[in-house]
C-alpha cells in the first residue's frame, strides 16, 4: 500500500484533495495531515511519532469532517496548554489545489499577549474584527509583529520543507498562501514565494515609506504605531499598516509557491525585520 492509497471497503482510494483526504478513514486523515509537522518540531518539544503524551493523551487535534474541503489542525506540547505549539488552517482552492489560510507557530515557554481576544473575552480575529489595543501595544513593545499571540519557534524553514512534503504526498507542485499582516508577505517572499495578486499594493507601500512617499509623511506619533523609525523596520511598518496607515486594510494579496522552487521576489529591499 502506497502513502497515498488506502484500502477502504476492497478499494483504494487516492486522496488529491483537502476534501478527498477528509473522506478518508480517520487514521489515513491523521497520518495524511501529521505529515505537515516538521521533524524539528517534534524534537524541539520531545514529542513522540504518535503525537502521544506520557500519559497517552493526543496532542493532535483535528477537525477535518467528511463532506469539507477544509481542515483545522492544532498541535500541543502538552496536554491542556492554552494554545497549540502549532496550528494550521488549510483548505482547497477552486482549481483543488491547497490554500494555507492561516500557519502559526507558537513559543510555549514565552509571554502571552491577548491582541486575539478583548477584556471581556471576545474575538478579535486577530484584530481585524475589534482590537485589544493595550495588549498589541505591550505585545509590540516585546518585539512582536501583528497577530502574534507570543513569539514564534524560529522553525519556518523546516515547516516549510514538512509541508511541501505533504503538497507533494498529494500530487501537486504549486500550493497559495493569503497572508494576514504585510509582514507575513514579506517573510513568505523571503523563503521564496510570488504573488498571484497583490504585488503592485507591497510595490506601492514600499514607495510610500521611501523618503518622498505619502505613508512615510502619516508616520506622525498620532498613536503610537505610527512612530517615524517604522519607515525602516518591516515589523513596524506591519503594525502601521494594520493600525490603518494605509486607508483600507490589508487585503486582497495572495500568494504561491512551486515546491522546492524559489521565486526571489523582494518588495522591501533595504528595510530591516
Amino acid at each position: 500500500m502506497s502513502s497515498d492509497n488506502f484500502e477502504l471497503n476492497n478499494g483504494a482510494i487516492q486522496a488529491s484533495t483537502i476534501n478527498g483526504v477528509n473522506r478518508l478513514p480517520d487514521y489515513a486523515k491523521r497520518e495524511i495531515y501529521a505529515r505537515i509537522i516538521a521533524p524539528e518540531l517534534l524534537q524541539r518539544f520531545n514529542l513522540s511519532p504518535d503525537l502521544l503524551s506520557e500519559e497517552g493523551i493526543d496532542l493532535l487535534k483535528l477537525y477535518c469532517p467528511s463532506g469539507s474541503s477544509s481542515v483545522e489542525m492544532a498541535l500541543f506540547h502538552k496536554p491542556n496548554f492554552e494554545d497549540p505549539i502549532l496550528f494550521g488552517h488549510l483548505t482547497d482552492n477552486l482549481a483543488g489545489q491547497v490554500h494555507i489560510l492561516l500557519y502559526v507557530l507558537n513559543d510555549p515557554e514565552s509571554p502571552r499577549f491577548d491582541v486575539d481576544r478583548m477584556p471581556d473575552g471576545r474575538k478579535t480575529l486577530f484584530g481585524t474584527r475589534c482590537r485589544n489595543v493595550e495588549a498589541e501595544l505591550a505585545a509590540m513593545e516585546y518585539g512582536l509583529a501583528p497577530g502574534q499571540i507570543r513569539r514564534g519557534l524560529r522553525l519556518l524553514n523546516p515547516a516549510i520543507r514538512s509541508f511541501e512534503v505533504f503538497v507533494k504526498s498529494l500530487g501537486h507542485d504549486l500550493y497559495f498562501t493569503e497572508p494576514l499582516y504585510y509582514h507575513n508577505a514579506i517573510i513568505f517572499e523571503h523563503y521564496g514565494f510570488n504573488y498571484a495578486k497583490g504585488k503592485k499594493l507591497m510595490e506601492r507601500i514600499q514607495i510610500g515609506f521611501g523618503s518622498a512617499g505619502d505613508l512615510i509623511k502619516k508616520l506622525d506619533y498620532s498613536t503610537p504605531f505610527r512612530h517615524p523609525s517604522a519607515a525602516s523596520s518591516i515589523r513596524k511598518r506591519s503594525w502601521a499598516i494594520h493600525d490603518g496607515i494605509l486607508g483600507e486594510p490589508f487585503t486582497n494579496v495572495t500568494m504561491f509557491k512551486h515546491v522546492g522552487k524559489l521565486a526571489g521576489i523582494d518588495t522591501s529591499s533595504g528595510c530591516a525585520w
